[in-house]
Protein backbone atom coordinates (compact mmCIF):
# COMPACT_ATOMS: atom_id res chain seq x y z
CA UNK A 1 0.00 0.00 0.00
CA UNK A 2 1.54 3.67 -0.59
CA UNK A 3 0.82 6.31 1.59
CA UNK A 4 2.03 9.66 0.55
CA UNK A 5 0.13 12.80 2.02
CA UNK A 6 0.87 14.68 -1.26
CA UNK A 7 -0.82 13.43 -5.24
CA UNK A 8 1.35 11.60 -7.20
CA UNK A 9 1.76 12.31 -11.15
CA UNK A 10 0.64 9.15 -12.34
CA UNK A 11 -2.69 8.46 -13.53
CA UNK A 12 -5.02 6.89 -11.03
CA UNK A 13 -9.35 6.03 -9.98
CA UNK A 14 -10.56 7.66 -6.96
CA UNK A 15 -12.31 5.67 -5.02
CA UNK A 16 -13.27 7.52 -2.42
CA UNK A 17 -11.90 9.02 0.94
CA UNK A 18 -10.83 6.33 4.00
CA UNK A 19 -10.04 7.17 7.34
CA UNK A 20 -9.00 5.64 11.04
CA UNK A 21 -9.55 6.87 14.04
CA UNK A 22 -8.16 5.82 17.76
CA UNK A 23 -8.97 6.84 21.10
CA UNK A 24 -6.77 6.51 24.08
CA UNK A 25 -6.79 7.15 27.38
CA UNK A 26 -4.40 8.35 30.16
CA UNK A 27 -3.28 5.69 32.08
CA UNK A 28 -3.17 7.06 36.04
CA UNK A 29 0.22 5.17 36.61
CA UNK A 30 1.86 6.72 33.48
CA UNK A 31 -0.04 10.07 34.55
CA UNK A 32 1.93 10.23 37.47
CA UNK A 33 4.99 9.63 36.04
CA UNK A 34 4.68 11.91 33.06
CA UNK A 35 3.47 14.54 35.44
CA UNK A 36 6.83 14.81 37.11
CA UNK A 37 8.76 14.42 34.38
CA UNK A 38 6.55 17.69 33.26
CA UNK A 39 8.50 19.31 36.48
CA UNK A 40 11.55 18.80 35.67
CA UNK A 41 11.23 19.24 31.75
CA UNK A 42 11.75 17.40 28.66
CA UNK A 43 9.91 15.16 26.42
CA UNK A 44 7.25 13.68 28.03
CA UNK A 45 7.65 9.62 26.99
CA UNK A 46 4.59 8.49 28.15
CA UNK A 47 2.22 10.68 26.49
CA UNK A 48 4.26 10.51 23.11
CA UNK A 49 4.50 6.65 23.10
CA UNK A 50 0.43 7.00 23.99
CA UNK A 51 -0.17 9.48 20.71
CA UNK A 52 2.33 7.27 18.42
CA UNK A 53 0.53 4.12 19.48
CA UNK A 54 -2.96 6.04 18.47
CA UNK A 55 -1.75 7.30 15.31
CA UNK A 56 -0.08 3.81 14.42
CA UNK A 57 -3.77 1.87 15.20
CA UNK A 58 -5.82 4.83 12.92
CA UNK A 59 -3.17 4.70 9.86
CA UNK A 60 -3.72 0.47 10.46
CA UNK A 61 -7.56 1.50 10.47
CA UNK A 62 -7.77 3.77 7.54
CA UNK A 63 -5.38 1.04 5.63
CA UNK A 64 -7.90 -1.56 5.93
CA UNK A 65 -10.93 0.63 4.87
CA UNK A 66 -8.65 1.30 1.47
CA UNK A 67 -7.98 -2.60 0.80
CA UNK A 68 -11.22 -3.65 1.12
CA UNK A 69 -12.31 -1.01 -1.47
CA UNK A 70 -9.42 -2.38 -3.38
CA UNK A 71 -7.32 0.53 -3.16
CA UNK A 72 -3.52 -0.12 -3.81
CA UNK A 73 -2.71 3.70 -2.82
CA UNK A 74 -4.03 6.49 -0.27
CA UNK A 75 -2.61 10.10 -1.42
CA UNK A 76 -3.47 13.53 0.41
CA UNK A 77 -3.30 12.11 3.60
CA UNK A 78 -3.60 13.95 6.80
CA UNK A 79 -4.25 13.55 10.44
CA UNK A 80 -6.40 15.31 12.95
CA UNK A 81 -6.96 15.08 17.03
CA UNK A 82 -9.28 16.35 19.31
CA UNK A 83 -9.99 16.14 22.98
CA UNK A 84 -12.67 13.73 24.12
CA UNK A 85 -12.27 14.32 27.46
CA UNK A 86 -10.01 15.36 29.91
CA UNK A 87 -8.07 12.40 30.04
CA UNK A 88 -8.79 11.24 26.69
CA UNK A 89 -8.10 11.70 22.65
CA UNK A 90 -9.06 10.79 19.44
CA UNK A 91 -6.52 11.12 16.68
CA UNK A 92 -8.03 10.40 13.22
CA UNK A 93 -5.98 9.63 9.53
CA UNK A 94 -7.85 10.04 6.07
CA UNK A 95 -6.99 10.29 2.91
CA UNK A 96 -7.86 9.70 -0.38
CA UNK A 97 -8.36 5.95 -1.93
CA UNK A 98 -6.93 5.15 -5.43
CA UNK A 99 -6.52 2.34 -7.45
CA UNK A 100 -2.83 2.66 -9.91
Amino acid sequence: MLLTTVDIRTEYQVIGMVRGSSMKAKHLGKDIVAFFRQLIGGEVKEYADLLKSAREEAIAQMIREAESLGANAIIGIRFGTSNVSAGAAEIIAYGTAVKI
